[in-house]
């Protein structure tokens, strides 16, 4: 079975499945987004321009997200708080032969304390590139590249 062809609202409808899965902390179901050797990274926009691949989190596989969310839901005791993604509409970028059904969109990160104290963690945008995987469209690269480098609390959670 192959799939559908990918366009901008198939992508942002993912988007909004990718925001709402980590917002609810259903981590397993937002791993399922991605292919087993994917590549996700965190850099900076000055990091991105500069063609430098310095990562602020860099996860080579499912494998190395899974022990990412892993110490973050069994280790990781800081910085408690309510995440909340707000996902701007993607767009398709200029096909490639190195990087076919690639997107980008952008997005706001806001957290909230256990307080109710809320603010902007980050801003930035999602770089993407998407495979089929047995009839069903994956993210094979997500790169979220930040506006800043500057981050209010520690990077612990995937943006």
């Amino acid at each position: 079975m192959s799939a559908a062809p990918l366009d901008a609202l198939g992508v942002s409808q993912r988007l909004a499945d990718y925001g709402a899965w980590l917002d609810a902390m259903d981590y397993e179901a937002w791993l399922g987004l991605f292919t087993a050797d994917c590549d996700y990274q965190i850099t900076t926009r000055e990091n991105e321009q500069a063609g430098l691949p310095l990562a602020l989190m860099w996860c080579d596989g499912q494998a190395m997200l899974a022990d990412r969310l892993a110490s973050l839901q069994h280790v990781n005791e800081y910085n408690l708080h309510y995440p909340r993604h707000v996902m701007g509409m993607a767009r398709r970028l200029p096909e490639q032969a190195a990087a076919p059904n690639a997107f980008e969109a952008p997005y706001a990160l806001y957290q909230t304390t256990l307080e109710g104290e809320s603010r902007l963690f980050s801003v930035g945008r999602y770089a993407m590139q998407w495979r089929a995987v047995n009839g069903d469209w994956k993210l094979h690269t997500m790169r979220v590249i930040v506006d800043t480098a500057q981050v209010p609390s520690l990077l612990a959670c995937p943006i």
